[in-house]
């Protein structure tokens, strides 16, 4: 924390001082991607955060402190996490906000042992494995994602078959996030063979040519895509009879863009998305004032970019949490005394109140993924956007 003097000179006829506490200046240290694989969306992430801590600057949330963020570019390459982590933390960053996906199992041990805040985009591990430690997920679980989504969608969707077990499947690149979904809806269609049959699963990698997976899940009625998506949904629709619906989370919300530019919102239709921030055509205290950032902060060509690209910009919803258990630690302890030990207090008490829902997301002493409540939505290829289905309901953390 840095905190300054602001002092002021008499006039020629009289020496006059006055001094005035500047605010308490906060910084984040925000680790991110800037000339890597995943710079183009992490850019978007990093835009979202300074808006919203702009924000928060503007409007005085957080009264007697300035916030400011300085970054350190991790070139999408875990090895470089750690040197990034001791940069920032160098340089004067209190806490930590993280986005690319690989830094939290490199830092998870290290920032545990220095007993210091880092908050991340999402954490693709098993929520066991964060339990009362100093990484904060400001995302999901997926294995809770896979058994919401599920269960929604046997008790609700319109096209699930009445006289059979529904057929799915899945392709995804392997990575860590596609390996624990597929494993935890494998656990769902076990532990509900009446209502589903599990056809198959590829977790392949680097590719494009899906034929041969294509073809093996083309009977199926569920099948959840790669990302990018826009090959498979593609050749998908070539060659099945169409009845399939396609699933997906945040992941493929993030590649709408690549959905528009390939024209293929018409083979998209139907499909069906668990996420977890509402989209750009709702309103809501929450996306209202994500939709006023874009407004007043962004040309209106750039505004409507961000939205054509899909989820994104919506990060801005993890960064205004993250500053709302920054606020309250201040509030807690006071800005002069306002350290990592008072933010992670904080954050193991808080919960925030969103879309009229309690508890939407929460921390506690051992919890340390954020997200409790989530919707589905429905893509319309008319309309080229996305639609929500369902209320905001409680995540399913065990199949039944």
């Amino acid at each position: 924390i840095a905190s300054g003097i602001l002092t002021g000179c008499g006039s020629a006829d009289s020496e006059e001082s006055t001094t005035e506490a500047e605010d308490v200046i906060i910084t984040i240290g925000n680790l991110t991607d800037k000339t890597g694989v995943a710079s183009g969306p992490m850019s978007i992430i990093d835009t979202a955060l300074k808006d919203v801590v702009e924000y928060y600057n503007e409007n005085d949330l957080i009264p007697g402190v300035t916030l400011e963020v300085i970054e350190y570019d991790d070139q999408y390459n875990p090895a470089r996490d750690l040197p990034g982590y001791e940069s920032l933390r160098q340089r004067g960053a209190d806490f930590i906000h993280a986005a690319p996906p690989g830094a939290v199992p490199e830092l998870l041990p290290r920032a545990n042992e220095d007993k210091y805040v880092l908050f991340v985009e999402t954490a693709n591990m098993a929520p066991g494995e964060l339990e009362g430690g100093y990484v904060f997920s400001l995302g999901v679980s997926p294995k809770y994602e896979a058994y919401t989504l599920l269960q929604w969608i046997a008790e609700n969707h319109e096209k699930f078959p009445q006289d059979r077990p529904a057929k799915i499947g899945a392709a995804a690149w392997r990575d860590a996030y596609s390996n624990i979904w597929f494993a935890a809806a494998k656990e769902y269609v076990e532990a509900n063979p009446d209502q589903y049959e599990w056809v198959d699963e590829f977790l392949v990698d680097f590719k494009f040519n899906w034929s041969a997976e294509i073809e093996a899940l083309k009977d199926c009625d569920y099948v959840y895509i790669p990302v990018p998506p826009h090959v498979f949904v593609d050749d998908f629709r070539n060659v099945s009879d169409g009845h399939a619906t396609f699933l997906g989370t945040e992941v493929q919300c993030a590649f709408m863009g690549v959905i528009e530019n390939n024209d293929l919102w018409d083979e998209l239709d139907g499909s069906l998305f668990i996420r977890v921030t509402p989209w750009y055509n709702e309103t809501g205290p929450m996306i209202d004032l994500i939709n006023q950032l874009l407004t007043e902060k962004h040309s209106p060509d750039q505004a409507q970019k961000f939205r054509d690209d899909g989820v994104t910009y919506l990060s801005a919803k993890q960064a205004y949490l993250m500053l709302d258990i920054v606020r309250q630690a201040v509030e807690n302890v006071g800005a002069e005394n306002f350290d990592s030990q008072a933010l992670y207090d904080a954050a193991t008490s808080w919960s925030f109140e969103m879309e009229g829902v309690e508890d939407f997301c929460s921390f506690d002493k051992t919890k340390r993924m954020s997200q409790n409540y989530y919707a589905v939505y429905e893509a319309s290829g008319d309309d080229k956007t996305i639609y929500r289905m369902s209320d905001w309901m409680y995540q399913v953390m065990e199949p039944k």
